[in-house]
């Protein structure tokens, strides 16, 4: 099974949250007025596309349907998708770290799948040649550290590790000094889930910050916050607790398959202006991918995307 395939099957409980209820409000009217915005909107918004991300939406639609002069609701699906396509694209740069020297941290509350996600990014950079160094970082739990060294033997990507307990900002220290010596082009960090209420660890984070001003200054910098899709709305207040303690520049989605709430991925580009750059729909390498929003929408609308090659 191709990965668009494998997408839209994940997709379904949220196509089913989702598209169903667009598609009854297109089909139960029969002229596009106050109502029928009113109705398109409770379903976006149920559907854990977030308030902010509906109205930007149903602005732009609002805008087309007056530009094209549409006056029957039906026609309005096709201009409802290429909108929620234009919130979501990602612009020129998304992946600009995979073509420079660079460090990558991971970072999230515990369970979102951060350790399992720095394995298959150094999977994917792997595959491309890329000389990648693992950090494992999350020095709180033995069992991440043996996850990670595990990846390592999948991938063939180096592992910098210490002792459970250990300063993880020690770890990085280290593992900078790997890259320099090895000429790495990656360095990929995992992290300590970083529970909201627990300001030492939110301190912690800064001080892994201040390590790689000092001794990595002139590397690519990129954090990556881990969140579980299935989570909703729970992830933008993860986002926003995360984004106050470090420059957030991506977002891994992860558990995309089987969840109702794949919506929550409009929301956060929406409402923050940080883009989705991966999107986990399995447990291999490959299930995690880098994010597209023609793919993503097209997936979600059940909309056939010409090939199943990527």
């Amino acid at each position: 099974m191709g990965f668009f395939s494998k997408l839209k099957e994940g997709l379904t409980k949220t196509r089913d949250n989702i598209v169903s209820g667009i598609d009854s409000v297109f089909s139960g009217f029969s002229s596009i007025d106050d109502d029928f915005y009113d109705e398109l909107e409770e379903t976006l918004i149920m559907g854990d596309i977030g308030v902010v991300a509906t109205e930007e939406i149903l602005d732009d639609l609002k805008n087309k349907v007056k530009e094209n002069k549409i006056k029957n609701p039906a026609d309005c699906k096709q201009l409802l998708i290429d909108s929620i396509k234009e919130k979501m694209n990602l612009g020129e740069n998304a992946y600009e770290f995979e073509n420079r020297k660079s460090i990558v941290m991971l970072i999230g509350v515990n369970g979102v799948g951060k350790t399992t996600s720095v394995g298959k990014l150094a999977g994917l950079l792997k595959a491309q040649n890329k000389k990648v160094i693992m950090a494992a970082a999350d020095t709180f739990r033995a069992a991440a550290i043996e996850q990670l060294t595990e990846w390592s033997n999948r991938t063939g990507a180096d592992i910098i590790a210490q002792s459970e307990g250990s300063d993880p900002a020690a770890v990085i220290y280290d593992s900078i000094a790997a890259c320099k010596a090895r000429k790495a082009d990656v360095l990929l960090c995992d992290t300590a889930g970083r529970l909201q209420n627990k300001k030492n660890l939110m301190e912690e984070l800064r001080k892994i910050d201040r390590v790689i001003e000092r001794e990595y200054s002139d590397a690519y910098r990129e954090n990556l916050i881990v969140l579980d899709a299935t989570t909703g709305q729970n992830a933008l207040s993860q986002l926003r607790e995360f984004n106050d303690v470090t420059n957030i520049t991506g977002i891994i989605l992860t558990k995309m398959d089987g969840t109702a709430k794949g919506g929550i991925a409009v929301a956060i580009q929406a409402e923050f202006g940080i883009p989705v750059k991966y999107i986990g729909v399995g447990e291999k390498v490959e299930d995690l991918q880098k994010f597209d929003s023609d793919t993503f929408v097209n997936a979600l609308f059940d909309v056939n995307n010409g090939s199943d090659e990527d």
